[in-house]
């Protein structure tokens, strides 16, 4: 599989526009059989397995969750004030997963992958300004040996993977999942490497993602401030 970097305009990049998959009407929305996955081993200890297809009607289950979750609007510590985050997030679990094949998702991904997942958070990228930008996910706090899993619904937009503290373009790839994608994330990615969904030029309809995080609490956990974390910059009174 070869992926391709895509950092000239690394926080606004243009969507890809790829060969999208249709789906019939008469789609009903399962877990696909016999669908592959592909690894792409990033270095020694990270890893990530792409499953493309991996929801069949993927584009139902985006429409069954826009309409019907509760979504909240999350805040962010940006800029030395709050702000709100631009994204809509809401979680689930097994027997609360706002639409059923989620639930029936967790536990084929936990039967593959031997993890165990509490439930799993949503996020709502509703337009092309809608982002999230380069982190790791810090608030697992043990970050040596981690799984994390992601299920797209709805528009392929960019999702981009870097190496973390490096200049050197040439180890981001955007792995542009489309809708009904898998991506799972896996061993020391969290601590070693940077994701992020960026704002696009072209106009793109909504994107709904879910996502399942597992640690083994391995190794030292990371102490530094999470990416939901007021950091201030400045020394003015307030």
């Amino acid at each position: 599989m070869e992926l391709q970097p895509d950092l000239e305009h690394p926080d606004d990049v243009e969507a890809s526009i790829g060969h999208p998959r249709t789906e019939t009407a008469t789609d009903a929305p399962a877990i696909g059989s016999g669908v592959s996955f592909e690894r792409l081993q990033l270095d020694d200890s990270s890893w990530i397995d792409i499953a493309r297809g991996w929801l069949r009607g993927a584009d139902d289950v985006f429409a069954h969750l826009a309409a019907n979750v509760s979504w909240r609007q999350g805040r962010v510590w940006r800029y030395e004030r709050w702000i709100d985050e631009p994204r809509l997030g809401a979680g689930g679990s097994i027997t609360n997963p706002g639409h059923p094949v989620l639930a029936e998702a967790q536990k084929a991904i936990t039967a593959k992958y031997r993890t165990p997942f509490e439930g799993f958070g949503l996020a709502y990228y509703r337009n092309s300004r809608e982002s999230v930008a380069m982190h790791r996910d810090r608030e697992m706090r043990w970050l040596d040996d981690t799984v994390v899993a992601i299920l797209t619904t709805g528009a392929q937009r960019p999702f981009l993977v870097q190496r973390r503290n490096t200049r050197d373009t040439s180890t981001a790839r955007d792995l542009s999942p489309a809708s009904g994608d898998l991506m799972v994330f896996g061993g020391r990615f969290q601590a070693d490497w940077l994701h992020g969904v960026p704002k696009t030029r072209a106009a793109v309809r909504g994107r709904i993602s879910a996502q399942w995080r597992y640690t083994s609490k391995r190794g030292r956990p990371d102490t530094q401030p999470g990416y939901y974390a007021p950091r201030e910059f400045s020394r003015r009174t307030r």
